[in-house]
């Protein structure tokens, strides 16, 4: 579930909040969730514009995905010209550059197939400027990750950035075996390896930063993500990238009440939750919630990698709990059965070496284990990155 989708569901439980301390379970599946969520960005500079569409679901529906689809996407400028968002995929609407003029101001307007009209408001286009630097700092317990720029012009002020992670890891057990219908043959390591992975993560986190009340328009150390040091994404080498936004006042204020309403709550003493205003609106009805805020402008990124030798000798934790490799000898093989249908269906498991005999050497068998201890792709890709380094 998004932030959006988060925050739009905390907008509905302000309706009812209350703050006195006995329990209360409030109807949250009783309340009309369909509502338009609007989810990008018009870049005004050399990068595609992407919007995403869908619809909120009731919280019992956590994880379910309602994309809006079919929809028409149309920018708009205020000298009248058009710019039409073709569907890419379930949901997601984009166009190539558009080689938007950074001195107009620009609105996104929508028609979704049940002939509902939405309109935002004419947004002016916000230049981000460079990212001074991604550093870090280690910790105690983790690495600290930090953003840091800075305008001259002191035009910017505003900030917002997004990340997204990338780490090589690996399995518990690394196997050199893999069984095919054709028998127990050795891995390609090109083409099969299973041991050395690497995860991603697209965050959902807010990062927010403001200059306001200093004297120059500087970010300085600005955190964007904390890493535990017992975190597999430390295990090898990890990448992050970030990308910065800067914002009109009215988009800041928008987001740092969302940041509020999604992280921010849990006790008496927190933040409580207030209505989100957006900058998009149902045209025939403008008291139907829409969840999202459209701004425009460039974006600046900065990728950088950190490598476990750059860390102190941290112990990091495996997600799984691996038992010792088991044996499988071959005279328990089925030999009606093919080896790849034995160890998937019979025993469950992924071989990862032969066993041989201490005297004559001969192979007695396999030793295995689960596919969470020995297959990392299962919850990454054995692809390296084009940019990995």
């Amino acid at each position: 579930m998004s932030y959006l989708k988060i925050g739009c569901l905390f907008f509905c439980l302000a309706l009812a909040y209350v703050s006195c301390r006995k329990p209360y379970e409030p109807p949250v599946d009783t309340i009309n969730t369909n509502f338009l969520v609007v989810e990008g960005f018009i870049n005004t500079g050399k990068d595609s514009t992407i919007i995403k569409l869908s619809r909120t679901v009731p919280i019992s529906e956590k994880g379910t995905i309602k994309p809006e689809l079919k929809a028409q996407l149309v920018i708009e400028s205020e000298n009248n010209a058009t710019y039409p968002l073709n569907e890419l995929k379930g949901g997601v609407y984009g166009a190539a550059p558009l080689n938007l003029d950074p001195n107009q101001k620009y609105r996104l307007r929508i028609t979704t197939t049940a002939g509902s009209s939405y309109l935002s408001d004419f947004v002016e286009s916000k230049r981000s400027p460079l990212i001074d630097s991604i550093s870090w700092a280690v910790k105690n317990d983790g690495v600290q990750i930090y953003s840091n720029t800075h305008d001259d012009t002191k035009k910017s002020v505003y900030y917002r950035w997004e990340y997204e992670e990338t780490w090589q890891f690996t399995a518990q057990y690394s196997s050199s075996i893999i069984a095919e219908e054709s028998g127990m043959n050795s891995r390609d390591p090109e083409t099969q390896d299973i041991y050395r992975c690497w995860g991603k993560y697209n965050a959902s986190t807010i990062v927010l930063g403001s200059s306001e009340k200093l004297e120059k328009d500087v970010i300085h150390l600005n955190p964007v993500i904390f890493i535990r040091s017992d975190s597999e994404k430390v295990m090898t080498k990890y990448s992050i990238l970030v990308k910065q936004y800067a914002l009109t006042k009215e988009a800041f204020d928008f987001w740092q009440t969302l940041k509020k309403n999604t992280e921010s709550l849990g006790s008496i003493f927190d933040a409580q939750p207030s209505q989100l205003t957006g900058n998009i609106k149902n045209i025939d009805n403008p008291a139907e919630p829409v969840l999202g805020y459209l701004s425009a402008g460039t974006v600046e990124q900065k990728r950088i990698f950190i490598s476990d030798r750059e860390l102190p000798d941290w112990r990091t934790a495996y997600p799984f709990s691996c038992a010792p490799l088991d044996s499988v000898f071959l005279q328990d093989m089925d030999p009606g059965v093919s080896p790849k249908l034995y160890w998937e269906k019979v025993i469950n498991q992924i071989p990862v070496e032969g066993f041989y005999h201490p005297e004559n050497g001969g192979l007695l068998g396999y030793l295995g284990a689960s596919s969470a201890c020995a297959d990392c792709t299962i919850r990454g890709t054995n692809k390296r990155p084009e940019y990995w380094q």
